[in-house]
């Protein structure tokens, strides 16, 4: 098993309906579907999406995509999103970007589920 298909494991325990995409260029889309969401937003939940890039789990995720019409309850765009292409997924439409970094990452001990953690955590603000 290669240490990314451990670390999909991992996720998959955690969120069952998660999948995941490989591009060309030998990163992976990670889609986590009905993701539930705090009061302040729009929706009850959404689909996230991430990439692992090339070179994880050495290459550390960065930022994050939600459905496109996500947006806060009094109808405006979050803080640091706005709509992007998704790179390598051509044929979906642009969705909502957050750029949201994370500060330290470990490969020996953070993984997909540290880092969807880190997604869940920066949505639990409705800002």
């Amino acid at each position: 098993m290669t240490p990314f298909e451990e670390q999909f494991a991992i996720l998959k325990s955690e969120c069952p309906e998660v999948f995941q995409r490989k591009f060309p260029s030998g990163a992976y889309l990670i889609t986590v579907p009905s993701v539930k969401l705090s009061p302040g937003w729009s929706r009850d939940k959404i689909d996230i999406k991430f990439i692992a890039p090339v070179g994880f789990p050495y290459a550390k995720p960065d930022c994050f995509w939600a459905e496109p019409t996500l947006r806060l309850k009094n109808g405006g765009i979050p803080k640091n999103a706005q709509l992007q292409a998704i790179p390598e997924a051509l044929d979906l439409p642009p969705h909502l970007w957050f750029s949201w970094h994370l500060g330290q990452w470990n490969p020996s001990q953070d993984n997909l589920s540290t880092f969807f953690h880190v997604i869940q955590t920066r949505l639990k603000d409705s800002q």
